[in-house]
């Protein structure tokens, strides 16, 4: 026979509740106990989070503001404002012309002082030009400029009159190649105020106070408008580009594929000179 239900199952019922109880007790406590060390973990990492940042801040005000990017234009462009200096010494510039104004070829060098391109150039086939060519005096180059790689044009020709400016004491090449050895970027918005006047304070010999006067005569702006009607009557579509001939004679476009090798120019000044 089957035992009665009254008698043995219902105390059964009662452990087992005891039990579910037991259980949910341990479970909530369970709970408790992870929410707590949560917290003491939220708390400790924000307590770490303010040792770091407290830190960082002593290392960038001992360090000097975090120079170990240094900006365009400053201490580590020394070594560039050298080479260009043992490069253009003792060459004569007037203006914007580099070279022997009575020298047999001319070369006309469309550039935009952001330009990569042209800084492939200068940093290539032009030394070569410059020592031998412009420095025995066979050739002279006049630099214009052209809105290429510069995106916004107030820029652009704040940056051109800089230079030009410069030339108004026959020190235009020294801001030109400087310009062109320290280019940042482009379209990082690198070229500011502060920018060009690091550049300038690297030009050997300018004065300063003059040339931030020269750079409010409209004549220059007038200048840099003059280049881009040029431009557009030669149909360039580039930077660089090139007009090359007998000085005071007629000038026709120089193409180069390779601005890294001197070669092309080389072949189109060596017909000139004969």
């Amino acid at each position: 026979m089957s035992p009665a239900s009254g008698t043995e199952s219902d105390p059964t019922r009662k452990q087992r509740r005891e039990q579910a109880r037991e259980q949910r007790r341990a479970v909530e406590a369970a709970a408790a106990a992870q929410a707590a060390r949560r917290t003491r973990l939220i708390q400790l990492g924000g307590v770490i989070g303010a040792v770091v940042v407290i830190v960082a801040v002593i290392l960038v005000a001992t360090s000097g503001g975090g120079s170990s990017t240094p900006k365009v234009g400053h201490s580590t462009s020394d070594p560039e404002a050298k080479t260009v200096a043992n490069l253009l010494k003792g060459i004569p510039q007037s203006g914007n012309v580099l070279g022997n104004p009575n020298a047999p070829v001319t070369l006309k060098y469309f550039g935009d002082l952001e330009c990569p391109i042209c800084k492939e150039f200068t940093l290539g086939a032009f030394p070569t030009l410059i020592e031998k060519y412009v420095r025995p005096g066979k050739l002279k180059v006049e630099y214009l400029s052209m809105e290429t790689a510069t995106h916004e044009p107030e820029v652009f020709k704040t940056q051109q009159v800089a230079a030009y400016a410069a030339g108004k004491q026959n020190l235009g090449w020294y801001f030109i190649e400087l310009f062109y050895h320290e280019q940042g970027q482009e379209a990082t918005g690198y070229v500011t105020e502060s920018y060009l006047q690091d550049l300038a304070q690297q030009v050997p010999g300018l004065n300063l106070p003059n040339w931030s006067a020269a750079r409010n005569d409209p004549a220059l702006s007038e200048e840099v408008t003059k280049d881009a009607q040029i431009v557009s009557q030669q149909g360039f579509t580039g930077t660089p580009s090139f007009l090359v001939g007998k000085t005071g004679g007629t000038l026709t476009k120089l193409e180069a594929p390779n601005l890294e090798e001197a070669s092309e120019f080389e072949s189109a000044i060596n017909k000139l000179l004969k």
